[in-house]
Formats: structure tokens, sequence, C-alpha cells
């Protein structure tokens, strides 16, 4: 345990040395603005289950073609497609702007994204019992996909608790990404706006 711990530390080290180095020469405010609205949106979503934001009709679409690259994979999958998909494309966005191009504030805003994208899919798997929602398909009369899937496993009265759980992850998932973005803007003003050396305009 201690060994596991250990090496998380010095992970974490390495990847805060390696984010201060990336914040040297870089413009806060830009950046700045863009976290401004991660913020707001995620504030929306929170209060307001009718709100959608800029990435909502990514999101959508991504959704709708999760359905058609799982169609060979059985009813089951295909219905479960659209929302792994709209889940996996932030993830992996969020995951290749990090490990892939060092871009560190690029991983914020995918984690804000994948946020957004969680909370759209607890209102989702909320609507399951209700079905209130206008639905976008293939069809004149697309399947809702969560009222069908919690159906077939038994568990549709589950519903809202699974619901819930989702928007728990949203929260936390937004909450890190706004820390993240926050704390990466900082260190972009500091290194703009260096400290004065001892004695210096004395």
């Amino acid at each position: 345990m201690l060994r596991l711990w250990s090496w998380l530390r010095e992970a974490f080290d390495s990847a805060k040395l390696d984010a201060e180095i990336w914040c040297d020469g870089r413009h806060a405010w830009p950046r700045a603005l863009l976290l401004a609205y991660l913020t707001y949106a995620g504030l929306r979503y929170g209060v307001d289950e009718d709100y959608r934001s800029w990435f909502s009709g990514i999101t959508l679409a991504f959704h709708e073609m999760g359905h058609l690259l799982f169609v060979p994979f059985g009813n089951t999958m295909h219905l479960l497609g659209g929302s792994l998909l709209q889940i996996a494309v932030p993830l992996i966005a969020a995951l290749y702007l990090w490990l892939r191009q060092g871009d560190f504030f690029g991983l914020a805003v995918g984690g804000g994204w994948l946020s957004f994208s969680l909370w759209e899919l607890a209102i989702y798997v909320f609507d399951a019992r209700r079905e209130k929602l206008a639905l976008v398909g293939f069809s004149d009369d697309p399947q809702h996909d969560w009222s069908t899937l919690l159906t077939r496993w038994h568990v549709l009265n589950y519903g809202d608790h699974f619901a819930w759980l989702i928007r728990i992850v949203a929260v936390l998932t937004w909450a890190a990404a706004i820390a993240l973005g926050a704390w990466l803007c900082w260190r972009m003003w500091r290194s703009g706006n260096p400290d004065p050396a001892p004695g210096a305009g004395s």
C-alpha cells in the first residue's frame, strides 16, 4: 500500500511539474474566458434540467453515431451504444489532448465536456420511468434507450437512483475540470507576471 501511495505521489508531482512548464509563456485570459463558460454551464446544468450547453449538439451527434456503430453487436448493445459513445468521445478527447499533445488545459476542457455529457445522460436515465423527453432517432417512433434497457434488466424502478449516481459523477468530474483549469490559468498568469526580485523598485 505504501509503495502504491509513493508511486501515485511521484506521478502527481511529475505531472504537476510538466503542467507548470507547459504554462510558462502561455496566455491565461483567452483560456480564462472559456473556463468561465465551463463554470457557468456546469452551474446551469445543476439548476435547470432543460439547459443545454454549446457541447450538446456534438454530444447528441456522437450519441446517434454510437447506435449505428453498435448495431452489429445485438439489440442491447445497439441501445446502449449511444450512451457509451457520448461518454467515451469526450473522455478520449481529454486524454488525447493531455497524453499525446501535452495540452493540460485541453484536459480540463475535455473534462468539462465529459461532465456535461454525463449530466445529459443522467437526464435521459431519469426520464426512463416517465418518457417525457422528445426523442431523436433514425425512425418515426424511436425507442427510449433507457426505458427499454432498464425494463429488460428488471430494474426500471431503480432508474432514478442510477440517474442520481450519474449526476454525482458528473458534478465531481466538472469540479475537477474547473479546479484544474483555474489552477492552470493562475499558473499562466503567474508565469507572465513573476514576483519582483528582492529589492526591485527600491
